[in-house]
């Protein structure tokens, strides 16, 4: 239904004619016929007979007017609700985040989020960075907390929030933690647990290995960064894993060289989602602007 022909419609009912209307609208007179002929056309009935030089409403008229009204009457609220429900902080907010992010890093934000706005109906989803990632990326998600890529995708936009230094790390019982100065080229006769290759993690460790023509010797791969903590800590091998993670169990390996290898935690949004008010307050608590 379109609006502009029923208020068209109802000019020319509080009018009484076709020129008066058009004044009342500042549009031209073929503006206002050709609107009553497309509500005549939608209805399939005939709204005004002409008379002389006049015009004189039909039965039909009279019928559809007080629809007309109360369509428009309820056209307006609609917008002005949906506009108040726009800037109103409740509703349903759904978010994606990696595991380690959502274990280590969101609690505290979260629940501030949910003190200070308790209608927001939060949902949670947890899973890995790069489905993450990929879900922004489809429109499935509208943002979600994950490892930053290596390389960003030009169609969506990253926000850093936390660094998160990585480290070589073994089991404190392991021959490799009573070893001094390792090389990287003997840590790669190692056996290694990493996680999979296209996650964003193990993309920086291979890519520190392929600087000095190397590939770590990968003995188990598993995405969960707990997990492979577990593995590292009971000596089945060692692994690149966050400072956050590092326990009394593990230890750093002692490497020939420092080796800095970094990742960048944080939040990934689509500038093609419309930005929510529950969605905008959690970016203002991150200190995040979105721009389109």
């Amino acid at each position: 239904m379109n609006t502009t022909n029923l208020n068209t419609f109802l000019a020319v009912m509080q009018t009484g004619s076709i020129s008066h209307a058009a004044d009342k609208l500042f549009i031209t007179q073929p503006a206002v016929s050709k609107r009553i002929k497309n509500l005549e056309d939608e209805f399939n009935v005939t709204l005004f007979d002409t008379v002389g030089r006049g015009i004189i409403p039909t039965q039909a008229a009279h019928d559809l007017m007080p629809h007309a009204k109360r369509w428009l009457d309820d056209y307006a609220n609609l917008k002005i609700n949906l506009k108040n429900r726009q800037q109103s902080v409740s509703g349903k907010l759904v978010i994606g985040t990696s595991h380690h992010i959502g274990l280590h890093h969101l609690p505290a934000v979260l629940k501030q989020f949910i003190q200070n706005y308790p209608t927001v109906q939060l949902e949670v989803h947890f899973v890995d960075s790069e489905q993450a990632h990929k879900a922004v990326l489809d429109g499935d998600l509208s943002m979600a907390f994950l490892t930053l890529p290596p390389v960003y995708d030009k169609r969506l936009n990253y926000h850093t929030l936390w660094s998160d230094p990585l480290h070589f790390v073994t089991g404190t019982l392991s021959s490799l933690a009573q070893k001094m100065n390792v090389t990287l080229e003997q840590l790669a006769n190692y056996p290694a647990i990493l996680p999979a290759a296209n996650t964003f993690t193990s993309q920086i460790t291979l890519a520190e290995f392929a600087k000095h023509n190397l590939k770590p010797y990968a003995t188990m791969s598993t995405n969960p960064l707990e997990s492979i903590r577990m593995l590292v800590s009971v000596g089945l091998g060692w692994s690149v894993l966050p400072e956050t993670l590092i326990s009394s169990d593990l230890q750093i390996v002692n490497m020939s060289e420092p080796i800095e290898m970094q990742r960048y935690l944080g939040l990934v949004t689509n500038p093609n989602i419309t930005v929510s008010a529950s969605m905008a307050a959690l970016l203002k608590m991150l200190s995040v602007e979105i721009s389109k």
